[in-house]
């Protein structure tokens, strides 16, 4: 079989992460000149077969990289799916007239949808959001040259190193060594193996009889300073807040100047000062 037939036809990996990772292994490299080819057929004539050959001679690659993440707990064929998504991205974005090798360009590519597979994955609770966190996600732990938490000098060094402060170095660090826990005590008929889960001590006391009391007492008692304030108005002070702010059907500074007949600026004054003498009644 040839190695044009070979990428664009049979030889498919298939089966078990085992079994597929011994096929990737076995398809045909390309060398530049039929990289470049392909490329070019792919660019200029939009040719899917061509990518598809480009994509399989890669797989090698993207099944190298994701073991390079193995150390995450993440299933090692999630690794290399989302791996050949970065690659297929790459594919279509490759130039062959600037001089490199695919393979060079994908590895960016590659690297950056397992990162964001292990990131949205690796915890419920998602560590690291910006983009200094992610550097020190992906960096910290080649970082540590012991056990144990870092001094203050490993964490100025380990910031200068990356590039960010040292504040965000012990924020990730203290990240890192949290574990994820069930919110709820699971089920199990040894009660010594349930331990305390944060719903034992976590109440929400929103529900509570008593806070229900004091907020519903309180909202009453704004509601009644509120009434009074707007009874304290002149009745076209009052008028007009209502129709601007309380009315379903709000009314503009325009309307309301040609039904008093001011200007648009009078009525936003009328506005403005029935609005301060309400918050000084409120407070």
């Amino acid at each position: 079989m040839s190695k044009e037939l070979a990428l664009s036809t049979g030889m498919v990996p298939t089966g078990s992460i085992d079994a597929y990772i011994s096929a990737s292994y076995q398809l045909p490299m390309l060398s530049p000149e039929e990289e470049h080819d392909y490329a070019l057929r792919l660019r200029d004539q939009g040719d899917l077969n061509a990518a598809r050959a480009m994509v399989l001679s890669h797989l090698r690659f993207v099944v190298r990289i994701a073991r390079g993440y193995s150390g995450y707990g993440l299933a090692l064929n999630d690794l290399i799916q989302e791996g050949t998504v970065g690659l297929m991205k790459a594919v279509r974005r490759f130039d062959p007239d600037q001089g490199v090798r695919l393979v060079s360009f994908a590895v960016h590519w590659i690297r950056a949808e397992i990162h964001e597979f292990i990131l949205r994955n690796w915890r419920i609770v998602k560590v690291a959001t910006t983009k200094a966190q992610r550097k020190l996600f992906f960096n910290l732990r080649s970082a540590k040259k012991r056990l144990g938490w870092f001094n203050q000098e490993e964490v100025a060094a380990v910031a200068r190193e990356l590039g960010v402060k040292p504040a965000e170095v012990l924020e990730m660090e203290s990240r890192l060594a949290n574990q994820d826990i069930a919110f709820d005590t699971p089920d199990s008929d040894d009660d010594d193996a349930l331990g305390v889960t944060p719903s034992a001590y976590l109440g929400d006391a929103r529900s509570e009889p008593l806070a229900l009391l004091e907020r519903k007492d309180a909202e009453e008692y704004r509601l009644t300073r509120l009434h009074a304030a707007l009874q304290s108005l002149d009745e076209r002070s009052r008028a007009i807040l209502n129709d601007r702010w309380l009315s379903d059907d709000k009314r503009t500074l325009h309307e309301l100047a040609a039904e008093y007949g001011v200007s648009a600026e009078r009525i936003r004054q009328i506005e403005k000062n029935a609005m301060e003498k309400i918050r000084q009644r409120m407070e």
